[in-house]
């Protein structure tokens, strides 16, 4: 398996919203973090978690050290998997990405023995858009108990509306089951083999959600840069959600979706990116507690995804 991920041009000049005239890689916060989920909140979903196999960790983490941010986590499946259920995570929903084709069955097989093996464990599947048998793919995956898709345009490098998506987004409806994809302009970096700037914007996701209404689709990263944009989209289309990964927690100058979620948590849900941050693992989750609404935080904390993924209720 080739290992350069996600690109291949070394990283230059600082671009893109997030960077602003920061210097690369983007720092690390020494904030503090808790021993486990405030026991005050309701059950915690964690809506964005990335699984790899060993050696995609490690060179996903090489990545992030040159063009990123330093990982703060360094931490492989199994262990990612304990840290978050031993604080009180009640669910995880778990996701990787195919960077080239003739990969995915593979990473898929490995998904689908971490699920197999912890059924507080939801994974999702991957697939690069294009390659030969990717509905057969999916079909596998969907058979061998992954619960979703996962697609990172800026990592494969395509459209949200590139035709050679339909067949993932026909997998998806016919089986009734969601996409996460990574469909916002942001982090933008020289070290992608493409620009998301050029691939990724709201109306091209637009054009996605008028085209297949019966495809259940989540944008992380509330769709920064375009926050706003994708405020509106959920105004409009019933098959639009939403995660809070990275963006509520004041890491990125400029960026705050913070009003939007609280304002829409029927659509909006809780997720990290973990273990790949830069900050302590309840940083964001630490800003819900300021939520007073009950109803609105248990679905920001962890409901709103439990509808989206179909995930079975809490126990205690």
């Amino acid at each position: 398996m080739d290992l350069e991920i996600p690109g291949c041009m070394p990283a230059t000049a600082p671009t893109g919203l997030f960077r602003g005239a920061m210097t690369l890689p983007l720092p690390a916060l020494n904030d503090e973090e808790g021993p486990r989920v405030d026991p005050s909140l309701p059950p915690v979903v964690d809506a964005h978690v990335h699984l790899f196999p060993d050696r995609v960790f490690d060179a996903v983490w090489r990545w992030f050290d040159q063009h990123g941010w330093p990982i703060r986590y360094k931490l492989h499946t199994p262990e990612v998997v304990r840290f978050l259920l031993s604080r009180g995570v009640s669910r995880i929903v778990a996701l990787h990405y195919a960077h080239k084709p003739g990969i995915a069955r593979e990473m898929n097989a490995y998904m689908a023995g971490v699920v197999a093996g912890e059924p507080r464990v939801t994974g999702l599947a991957t697939v690069m858009p294009g390659e030969p048998g990717a509905r057969a793919i999916l079909d596998e995956a969907f058979a061998a108990g992954l619960a979703g898709v996962k697609l990172h345009c800026h990592v494969q490098c395509f459209a949200p509306d590139d035709d050679a998506l339909a067949e993932v987004y026909e997998a998806c409806v016919a089986h009734d089951l969601p996409l996460v994809m990574h469909a916002g302009r942001e982090p933008k970096s020289a070290a992608y083999r493409c620009d998301p700037h050029a691939l990724c914007s709201a109306a091209r996701t637009e054009a996605v959600l008028r085209a297949y209404p019966k495809l259940r689709l989540s944008v992380p990263h509330l769709g920064a840069d375009e926050i706003e944009g994708y405020g509106r989209l959920l105004e409009r289309y019933d098959n639009l959600w939403l995660d809070t990964t990275m963006v509520v927690g004041g890491y990125f100058d400029g960026v705050d979706g913070w009003p939007l979620t609280v304002a829409r948590s029927d659509r909006i849900m809780y997720g990290t990116d973990f273990p790949n941050l830069p900050y302590a693992w309840d940083r964001e989750l630490k800003r819900f507690g300021s939520v007073r609404d009950e109803e609105v935080l248990a679905r920001l904390v962890g409901g709103t995804a439990r509808d989206f993924f179909r995930l079975p209720e809490a126990t205690p």
